[in-house]
């Protein structure tokens, strides 16, 4: 990848290319931090949207306390690129996960969630055999009936038991209130919001008045930051996607004040109709499953379908002298799922490339 930073340009880029805005990603970063420090609660981003220890270290800059990660294998990346305090909020199951952790623990500070105790026996059997302590902290269903222990007595019973392994030490307690993202009005969202958070603040007392200390209090996608935010129980967020934003945040999720970070610049490949253009940027390059990506720099152009590699595009009768060749950018849909596709980030200041940014967490599904 032989790119000049000093006059490369989006027109200079092969395509089809994933951008960063970085003016606009700084702003959404502060944006958050501020909005955290405005009500007492500490933002541990989720490194999903991402994947980049580049990336992470601006929000550990920015006031981020660490990383959120979705796999194990993200959090070695994170860990490898300088960043301890990383909470893996998945569950690690089986021998060859449970030695790796033990590794990770070694040059980092990570917290596991579980649900079970048949988690937490063999974590802290591997924890205790090679002399150290990990944190540990239970997830709760408050809803989403994904994952998570039931609140009130299953949760106690649970984190008494956890509480009393060794090399475990309780940490408390997470939630993720996903299923609520998308309703529609507003003030019954906020009111849905608030009632399953009430069951984490609920919880954290009910532990803290048997005496099991409940420190950390984690919740909140980027859908419903706005609102998790504002709950008195709440110790720390995890939202990450809102430092690049898409259509889905900002209108399934209603998510407003945030500014458009991520794009993709695709190139006209065929015109194969007036009323149709072909682009070579597809499903392998942006995924449409939630909202299709819009077409930002030519009005009356829309993305009509998106096939394995290529993408098709409906021009009105103002927009039909798109060429071959001519450069499009679009905003992809749903962030999160397009950024996996892509091994780099091309990250712009202004309308100048200032660096190219490794996804070094691009495919550790394991």
């Amino acid at each position: 990848m032989n790119l000049s930073l000093t006059d490369c340009t989006k027109s200079n880029l092969d395509t089809p290319a994933l951008c960063i805005d970085l003016e606009a990603m700084e702003s959404n970063i502060q944006s958050v931090m501020a909005t955290c420090r405005q009500h007492g609660v500490e933002w541990r981003p989720h490194t999903k949207c991402h994947k980049s220890p580049v990336i992470a270290q601006k929000l550990i800059e920015a006031g981020a306390i660490g990383m959120t990660c979705a796999k194990l294998g993200e959090a070695e990346v994170m860990a490898a690129g300088g960043i301890r305090d990383l909470l893996i909020a998945n569950l690690i199951v089986g021998d060859q996960k449970i030695a790796r952790l033990v590794e990770l623990r070694r040059i980092a500070d990570p917290i596991v969630c579980i649900d079970h105790i048949d988690q937490a026996k063999p974590i802290s059997a591997a924890m205790n055999k090679a002399g150290l302590k990990l944190r540990v902290i239970l997830e709760l269903n408050i809803g989403l009936d994904r994952v998570g222990v039931a609140p009130g007595d299953a949760t106690l019973a649970l984190a008494q038991q956890v509480a009393a392994l060794p090399g475990i030490e309780f940490a408390g307690i997470m939630g993720y209130e996903g299923h609520l993202l998308q309703v529609a009005d507003l003030s019954e969202k906020e009111k849905r919001i608030r009632e399953a958070l009430d069951i984490l603040a609920e919880n954290k007392s009910a532990l803290e008045t048997s005496g099991i200390p409940c420190p950390i209090v984690s919740c909140g996608g980027t859908g419903s930051y706005v609102f998790a935010v504002t709950h008195p129980g709440i110790t720390e967020l995890q939202a990450g996607g809102a430092i690049f934003m898409d259509d889905y945040y900002r209108n399934q999720c209603q998510v407003p004040d945030l500014g458009f970070a991520l794009t993709v610049v695709a190139t006209v490949v065929s015109r194969p109709a007036p009323e149709r253009a072909i682009i070579d940027a597809g499903r392998k390059t942006m995924n449409p499953d939630l909202v299709m990506p819009r077409v930002l720099n030519c009005s009356g152009v829309t993305v009509s379908s998106l096939s394995a590699e290529h993408g098709s595009l409906l021009l009105d009768e103002n927009s039909q002298s798109l060429k071959i060749g001519d450069r499009i950018e679009l905003l992809p849909g749903y962030s999160d799922m397009t950024c996996v596709l892509h091994d780099h980030f091309f990250a712009f200041r202004g309308d100048r490339l200032d660096s190219i940014v490794p996804l070094a967490g691009r495919g550790k599904l394991q």
